[in-house]
């Protein structure tokens, strides 16, 4: 295919992301045909998954909304993916207009629209990190110029730690953001999994070995575990649509994924 002029010369036209899929799932136009037939076969075998992927973008809105509501006004929003309507700080900002966020991720596009759409707004950025290094993310010059990493941050891994192995440590590297992050940091967590669907688990899980970012769904006590040494908010870990839902358009309570908020003291 011809590439398009917003796609980067590094990125392969010819393999799936998971960040442009995601894209597609939301209404996006950032994404390209081999990522919108790897959606349309996931969605073939598991027909509610454009739901699902609402019903974790109306978690990430709620908790960004009650953080702020907490004080908290500075964000670092680790797998940001590729930004589109509902960006963390166009939610933030309509509650507290001073709001900073970093969007960080380790797909190039997802990068490169991040620049773009950040361009002239200022108290944001844009930085290509992986989630594991840990201090290359909160060393980043960009990051160190917009956020104040001796007040209170709300890290943001929002549908990001199933695509991370667990021969990658995840749990072991937010251990090491919590080490870092000042007292009253919060982590705002949300992540797949097979509990209470495992017949459809399998087909899609091997889709997304196609990608450069296989998936890992997770059971209940595996996700608990990346909140250790974070004490968990009301109503604790929750089904994705059931974590302070604030209307009919939060989604299916059926749907399958879990979400919670963990404070560091």
């Amino acid at each position: 295919m011809t590439r398009p002029a917003w796609a980067p010369q590094e990125v392969d036209l010819d393999r799936p992301s998971a960040a442009r899929v995601y894209d597609y799932y939301l209404g996006g136009s950032h994404n390209f045909a081999v990522d919108r037939e790897m959606a349309r076969r996931a969605i073939a075998d598991w027909p509610e998954l454009p739901q699902i992927m609402r019903s974790n973008r109306a978690f990430l809105r709620r908790a960004v909304r009650w953080c702020v509501a907490q004080g908290v006004d500075q964000f670092l929003d680790i797998g940001s993916g590729i930004p589109t309507v509902g960006a963390v700080h166009e939610v933030a900002r309509t509650d507290d207009p001073a709001v900073r966020v970093v969007y960080v991720d380790v797909d190039p596009v997802a990068v490169a629209h991040s620049v773009a759409l950040l361009d002239g707004v200022p108290g944001t950025g844009a930085v290509q990190a992986d989630l594991c290094d840990v201090d290359g993310v909160l060393d980043d010059p960009v990051v160190r110029d917009v956020l104040d990493l001796d007040r209170p941050v709300a890290l943001l891994v929002v549908a990001l730690l199933h695509f991370v192995a667990d021969d990658r440590e995840p749990a072991a590297a937010l251990a090491r953001y919590r080490e870092r992050l000042a007292p009253g940091s919060l982590l705002v967590l949300s992540h797949a999994s097979a509990d209470g669907a495992p017949d459809r688990a399998g087909d899609h899980i091997a889709l997304y070995r196609r990608t450069a970012t296989p998936m890992s769904m997770r059971p209940y006590d595996a996700v608990l575990r990346f909140f250790d040494g974070f004490d968990l908010v009301e109503p604790g870990l929750v089904p994705l649509s059931t974590w302070r839902p604030d209307g009919a358009a939060d989604g299916d309570a059926r749907v399958p994924g879990y979400a919670g908020v963990g404070r560091r003291d």
